[in-house]
This record gives structure tokens, sequence and C-alpha cells, in this order.
């Protein structure tokens, strides 16, 4: 049975967005990072199971869901041609509707809120692609700070391997083939990888991430996750 205590005021990590009275989100927001393939959807799926049948109501959020962009975003991606500042705006417009629309009523409901990744994947996909730090950081200043942040953290050789299993072949973007690092797709997602988790490991001192070793079986970090998320909750 998971307890859960009283826990401190929300805050945004910028001036946020307006007319948002903190007092009223009783809710938590628990992220899950990590790069396509590491096993997100699939512990956010469990770990919804899990809480709903522990009696706690659940929203999922996750990237591109949004109403007002998303599908102009997919339709955008889809030739391999847009510029860096134009996918940071539109993914960050999907993030703020998201935002407005579908996590802040939530909390103000007092759901618990799984979020699919967040602000740190995006931010670290422009700050690699050469966005300036300070810039990315006050783009996202109007999100919440989550309750909890969990980062499913997966070798690339594991990611590699889990992709070409699951589609066959490797994504244009998250193979960063935008930024020339290799005519060789698999060559480009390792080295681009390895990028993106460097800065991870930059961010987490930042932003406080829980490290969970992804390279193990589902059921394995499933466990881990539920131990982590319990004790999260009793201490909150």
């Amino acid at each position: 049975m998971i307890v859960r205590k009283q826990h401190p005021l929300k805050k945004f990590y910028g001036k946020g967005l307006p007319g948002v009275d903190l007092s009223k989100l009783t809710g938590r927001l628990v992220v899950i990072e990590g790069a396509d393939g590491s096993g997100r959807s699939t512990q956010i799926a469990l770990l919804k199971d899990w809480l709903e049948k522990e009696g706690h109501a659940t929203v999922d959020v996750g990237l591109v869901r949004s109403t007002l962009v998303s599908a102009e975003l997919e339709e955008a991606k889809t030739g391999n041609i847009l510029g860096h500042l134009t996918m940071s705006l539109f993914y960050a417009t999907d993030f703020a509707d998201q935002l407005e629309n579908t996590i802040i009523p939530a909390l103000r409901s007092g759901f618990i809120v799984l979020a699919d990744r967040y602000i740190y994947t995006l931010m670290a996909r422009d700050i690699v692609r050469g966005s300036d730090k300070s810039w990315v950081e006050s783009l996202y200043g109007m999100a919440l700070i989550p309750d909890a942040i969990f980062y499913l953290k997966v070798s690339p050789e594991v990611l590699v391997e889990r992709n070409l299993m699951k589609d066959a072949t490797l994504d244009y973007w998250e193979s960063g083939m935008d930024l020339g690092l290799s005519r060789n797709m698999h060559n480009s997602f390792m080295k681009y990888q390895r990028m993106i988790q460097q800065e991870f490991k930059r961010m987490s001192e930042v932003y406080h991430f829980k490290e969970v070793n992804g390279n193990r079986s589902i059921r394995a970090v499933s466990r881990d996750l539920q131990v982590q998320f319990q004790s999260f909750m009793e201490e909150a």
C-alpha cells in the first residue's frame, strides 16, 4: 500500500505559466526519461497499471501528443529537412500545450501524472545540436519542476539492438543524421547517443535524476522502479 504524505508546493523552473495557482496542484508529477529503446513506454504502462491497482488516479503524457501541433510536427519531421530552431520551437509548443491543458489540470485534480519523457530530452537534443544552454533553459522556464525524475540509462550498444529488433531500422533524428556525424546510420546512432548520454550526465547533477540501470530485463527494471517510487511517495 502506497502512503501519500503532504508534499512541498509545486514550483516552476522559471517564470512558468501565468494564472496558475501552485497551491492547488496537489497531484504528483513523475518523469521517466531515456532514449528510444530504453523501455520508457513499457515501464510507464506497468507503473500506471500498478498505481491504479493501488487506487491512484493516473494520467500519462509524452512528447508529440499535443492536439495543437503534434500532427504538424510529425509531418515536418518526415522530410528530414526540419531546421534545428524550427524543431526546437515545434517541440516547445507541443510541450506548453500539454502542460497547460493536460498536466496542470490533472495535478489540480490530485492525479499522478506519469510523463514519458519531459523537457530534459528536448533540452539535450537542442544542446548537442549547438543551441545555447541558457537559451534552452529559458525556453523551458515554463515547465513545472517534477516531484521525481527517473532516468533509464541504457548503453548505446543495447539501444541499437533493441531499436533494430523493434523496427528493423533506425530513426533518422534519433541517429543524429542531421548532424553529419557519419554517413553510416549505425555509426551516427552510436555517436549521437553517446553525446546525448554525456549531456544527460551533466543535467543529472543539475536536475537530480534518479538513475536506473535500463540494461536489465523488463521485470527487473519494473521492480526497481516500484521500490523507488514507493520510497519516494512515502518520503515526499
